[in-house]
């Protein structure tokens, strides 16, 4: 190699580094400049004492310390930005950031509105939001999510391909949400009301990952948006239960009932609107919340730990087997589904060049509990349905249980070679990331198919 080409390929790197610490929303564009001009200087010297280039960049990056770190030493250092972040979506000083913050509000309140004029549309129709609960409890989740996929499709713009199928999708997901002859009481209009929203759910996130399809980071990365989207709307939600109770106490002291207003009005649109603001706080403040999740994941996966070995312990102990109802189905398969969020959130906020820990020991333990748990409720469910047969809530029960037991199983012998250095970081991220079709699979089929096959009862 010349070089020419030495210097053209260390330029190469430092364009990509510079571009992946651009992502750092804490860090403004004189910090970046300041960041890489103390690594062409590691750089330089590093070479001036016989490093190849390539050996010396990566000396250099190695000693500058993860971006973590160095994003909470500039946030100590301008502590003042956090609340410019917090308040703006702009940045001050650069007319392009501030012109695109712009676009982002006005396609967000676009967005918002059309979530909330579609929510009130069926009333047209005679379906009334508090009369008719079978209808909006399958559709509520097409009113706002087709929206919220909007809004990301417009910031990644990624092709007509993309945005045909996520159309594709939701017309799909619409179609069997009203075409099915469901009953209020039936197992299968409760299996639509409580998968088709999670079904779509995953169809946001290929909304969020358009713009790179294969790339394992940006599936990492919706893992990520996911937990700070829930963060911001259940925050959002509790401002909102305020914001109604002062509402009702307000017009009750001047005599007005304002329940059909608040109950028609106030909750739904502000319900389905919300979604789509949550998303975009997370997309366009990200590093100002994403640091609460985090926090909660390490004090959660302790309890949680400490609680499924209690269960197990307790279990050996008096001898007694899991009594499976649909109540305590439902309540394994949240509590599982905690325990892959604790563990997925965990590794999205994770730093992979960060050692092993303390930390990833207790997450295999809290994963290996997970798995005997769900290992002991799948036994008993098989024993129950050879004895009773199978309806639709013991086969989507069953089969979510087997996804997770898989994805659970071999999340173990990843962790496992990992804690004990024979595995790499990355291999659980890509596992994880490379799963997330599965589950995508298999709540589609319990939409389009247990239903029909169960004759809708």
């Amino acid at each position: 190699m010349t070089i020419t080409d030495g210097k053209d390929e260390l330029e190469a790197q430092f364009t990509l580094w510079r571009e992946h610490v651009r992502r750092r929303p804490e860090l403004v564009e004189s910090d970046t400049d300041e960041l890489e001009d103390h690594l062409r200087d590691s750089v330089d010297g590093l070479i001036s004492k016989g490093l190849a280039a390539d050996e010396a960049f990566l000396i250099a990056v190695k000693r500058m310390g993860g971006l973590d770190e160095l994003s909470r030493e500039f946030a100590r250092e301008h502590s003042e930005r956090l609340w410019k972040q917090l308040m703006f979506t702009g940045e001050a000083g650069d007319p392009v950031r501030r012109g695109r913050s712009r676009r982002d509000v006005i396609v967000m309140l676009v967005c918002a509105f059309g979530a909330a004029v579609s929510v009130k549309i069926p009333e047209l129709f005679g379906r009334g939001f508090n009369e008719d609960s079978l209808f909006y409890s399958v559709n509520l989740a097409l009113f706002a999510l087709p929206w919220l996929a909007g809004f990301l499709v417009w910031r990644r713009r990624p092709g007509a391909g993309p945005g045909g199928a996520l159309a594709a999708l939701f017309g799909l997901g619409a179609v069997v949400a009203n075409a099915y002859p469901l009953d209020a009481d039936s197992q299968s209009a409760r299996l639509m009301a409580t998968h088709l929203p999670i079904a779509l759910w995953l169809v946001v996130g290929l909304a969020y990952v358009s713009d790179d399809l294969r790339s394992a980071r940006r599936r990492m990365d919706f893992i990520r948006f996911t937990g700070e989207w829930f963060v911001y709307l259940v925050l959002m939600a509790l401002g909102g239960g305020v914001l109604i109770a002062f509402l009702y106490g307000i017009f009750d002291a001047i005599g007005v009932d304002s329940d059909s207003v608040i109950g028609t009005w106030v909750v739904p649109c502000g319900f389905v609107a919300a979604t789509v603001v949550a998303g975009w706080l997370v997309e366009v403040k990200q590093g100002v919340i994403e640091n609460i999740a985090p926090v909660l994941t390490r004090i959660f996966t302790p309890l949680f730990t400490v609680a499924l070995l209690a269960f197990l312990i307790t279990i050996g102990w008096n001898g007694r087997g899991i009594e499976i109802d649909r109540q305590t189905l439902v309540m394994f398969d949240l509590l599982l589904a905690v325990v892959l969020g604790l563990l997925l959130y965990s590794l999205s906020a994770r730093d992979p060049q960060a050692p092993r820990g303390p930390f990833d020991v207790l997450q295999l333990a809290l994963v290996v509990s997970a798995l005997m748990i769900d290992a002991l409720v799948l036994y008993t469910m098989a024993g129950r349905i050879a004895e009773y047969g199978t309806t639709p809530n013991n086969v989507a029960a069953l089969g979510e249980n087997i996804v997770l037991l898989v994805n659970l199983a071999w999340s173990v012998w990843l962790l496992l070679r990992f804690v004990r250095r024979r595995g790499t970081f990355p291999a659980i991220e890509r596992w994880q990331t490379a799963y997330l079709p599965v589950y995508a699979l298999w709540f589609w089929t319990v939409v389009l198919l247990l239903p029909p096959l169960f004759s809708f009862r």
